[in-house]
């Protein structure tokens, strides 16, 4: 099986993930994909596969040299709950031209909108219909390190220390490594393959916590509403608007933090708006969180206690400090890369990976790309040149390791 036919086989699988279910995984659906990959690496001649209850697949390629120290690969299974993973349907632009591509009737992938896709001109992209995400975030990722293991088996001339291979759920909604077993999983370090455009490789990454606020309004008549009511929707928009204006995702860049709305509900009597709040800086970030505490207590003040409710909960930190002591890995992806013919691009990630908690649980965990571009997106794209250099990638790293 080609990487490109695995990839399509994996986007056939619906493993959104749901943040409201407090399970693990967070879908069922996400046990489908699991259950084929446990069977797929056992085929392919890994060992060690296992399938645990929680939903996680590890797998083992053991050494065939002595010396080298344990490495890992890690990607995961679920995609964004931005954009809907079900039923998709993939298809692949031959030499693309430069021009529009039409996903279907009046959905348009445009240069003009996406110029990034220009960098792909002449080479063959798998794109979605319109109506979904495609999926590489990270399906793309699991492909590369199920084929690169599959290279390694059959081509037992290149030497090797034992290799873990890690497959999570629910990265996506920032619970990936909630029931990963470090210490089982036995590697010195490792990396996540979940980076985005060829070329990235990333050690930073933002600080990351949810935040939700429920506002608790009085609803009575309209007509006889006057210093009664408590529109719990307008507070709401009343707390939305005094956060900074140009601190939103599409006003930021860079190092830049800021405050993401993701999803708002509401009646007269109660409305719920939920966050993300991101910075690289961790005084900013904790700056962050307190502000959106300032905030209700201000609201609070003028509406009368109890009127807004404000939780938030961590869900990632910044990797460099825990990879910054061990810069070998890093130089190691360079070199790698570089054999592979692809240019590092050491950048800071506008979001958050698995590796960035493994990192501070004892897996220094960087991230190198997966090939995609346009994630969480109905107009999410994949160059297949992308994925096959990520794979190599993953076998030049696989030489170098001392």
């Amino acid at each position: 099986m080609t990487i490109t036919e695995r990839f399509l086989k994996y986007v056939s699988f619906w493993t959104t993930s749901d943040e409201t279910t407090h399970t693990t995984p967070s879908t069922a659906r996400q046990l489908d994909l699991a259950r084929y990959l446990r069977d797929e690496l056992t085929a392919i001649g890994m060992s060690d596969v296992l399938l645990d209850d929680n939903g996680y697949v590890t797998a083992t390629l053991p050494a065939n040299t002595d010396g080298k120290p344990v490495i890992g690969f890690i990607a995961h299974m679920d995609t964004a709950p931005d954009a809907s993973g079900k039923d998709i349907k993939p298809r692949i632009v031959k030499q693309y031209d430069g021009g529009e591509i039409t996903l279907s009737e009046g959905i348009i992938l445009s240069p003009e909108a996406y110029p990034e896709i220009r960098n792909y001109i002449g080479q063959d992209i798998i794109v979605t219909d319109g109506t979904t995400l495609l999926g590489a975030d990270d399906k793309a990722g699991v492909a590369e390190i199920v084929t690169a293991m599959e290279y390694l088996i059959q081509h037992p001339e290149i030497k090797h220390g034992t290799i873990r291979v890690g497959f999570t759920p629910d990265e996506e909604i920032g619970e990936g490594p909630d029931h990963f077993d470090v210490a089982a999983f036995g590697a010195e370090f490792g990396y996540t393959m979940d980076g985005g455009a060829i070329g990235e490789l990333e050690f930073e990454n933002f600080n990351a916590a949810a935040l939700k606020v429920k506002v608790n309004g009085i609803n009575v008549h309209p007509g006889y509403g006057y210093n009664k009511m408590k529109n719990a929707q307008l507070i709401a928009m009343q707390f939305n608007a005094m956060l900074p204006p140009d601190e939103t995702p599409a006003t930021t860049r860079g190092y830049e933090g800021f405050f993401h709305l993701i999803s708002m509900s509401g009646s007269v009597e109660e409305a719920n708006l939920s966050y993300i709040i991101r910075d690289h800086d961790r005084d900013h970030f904790e700056a962050r969180k307190q502000l959106a505490v300032t905030l209700a207590e201000q609201l609070n003040e003028e509406y009368g206690a109890g009127t807004v409710e404000v939780t938030t909960k961590d869900q990632y930190y910044n990797m460099r400090e825990m990879v910054e002591p061990k810069m070998f890995i890093i130089d190691l992806a360079k070199e790698a890369m570089k054999a592979a013919g692809v240019t590092p691009k050491v950048q800071p990630i506008r979001g958050g990976t698995d590796g960035a908690r493994l990192s501070f649980v004892g897996l220094p965990c960087p991230n190198i790309f997966a090939g995609g571009e346009n994630f969480h997106s109905r107009f999410e794209y994949l160059p297949i040149p992308s994925m096959e250099k990520a794979c190599e990638v993953i076998l030049e790293i696989v030489k170098r390791v001392k």
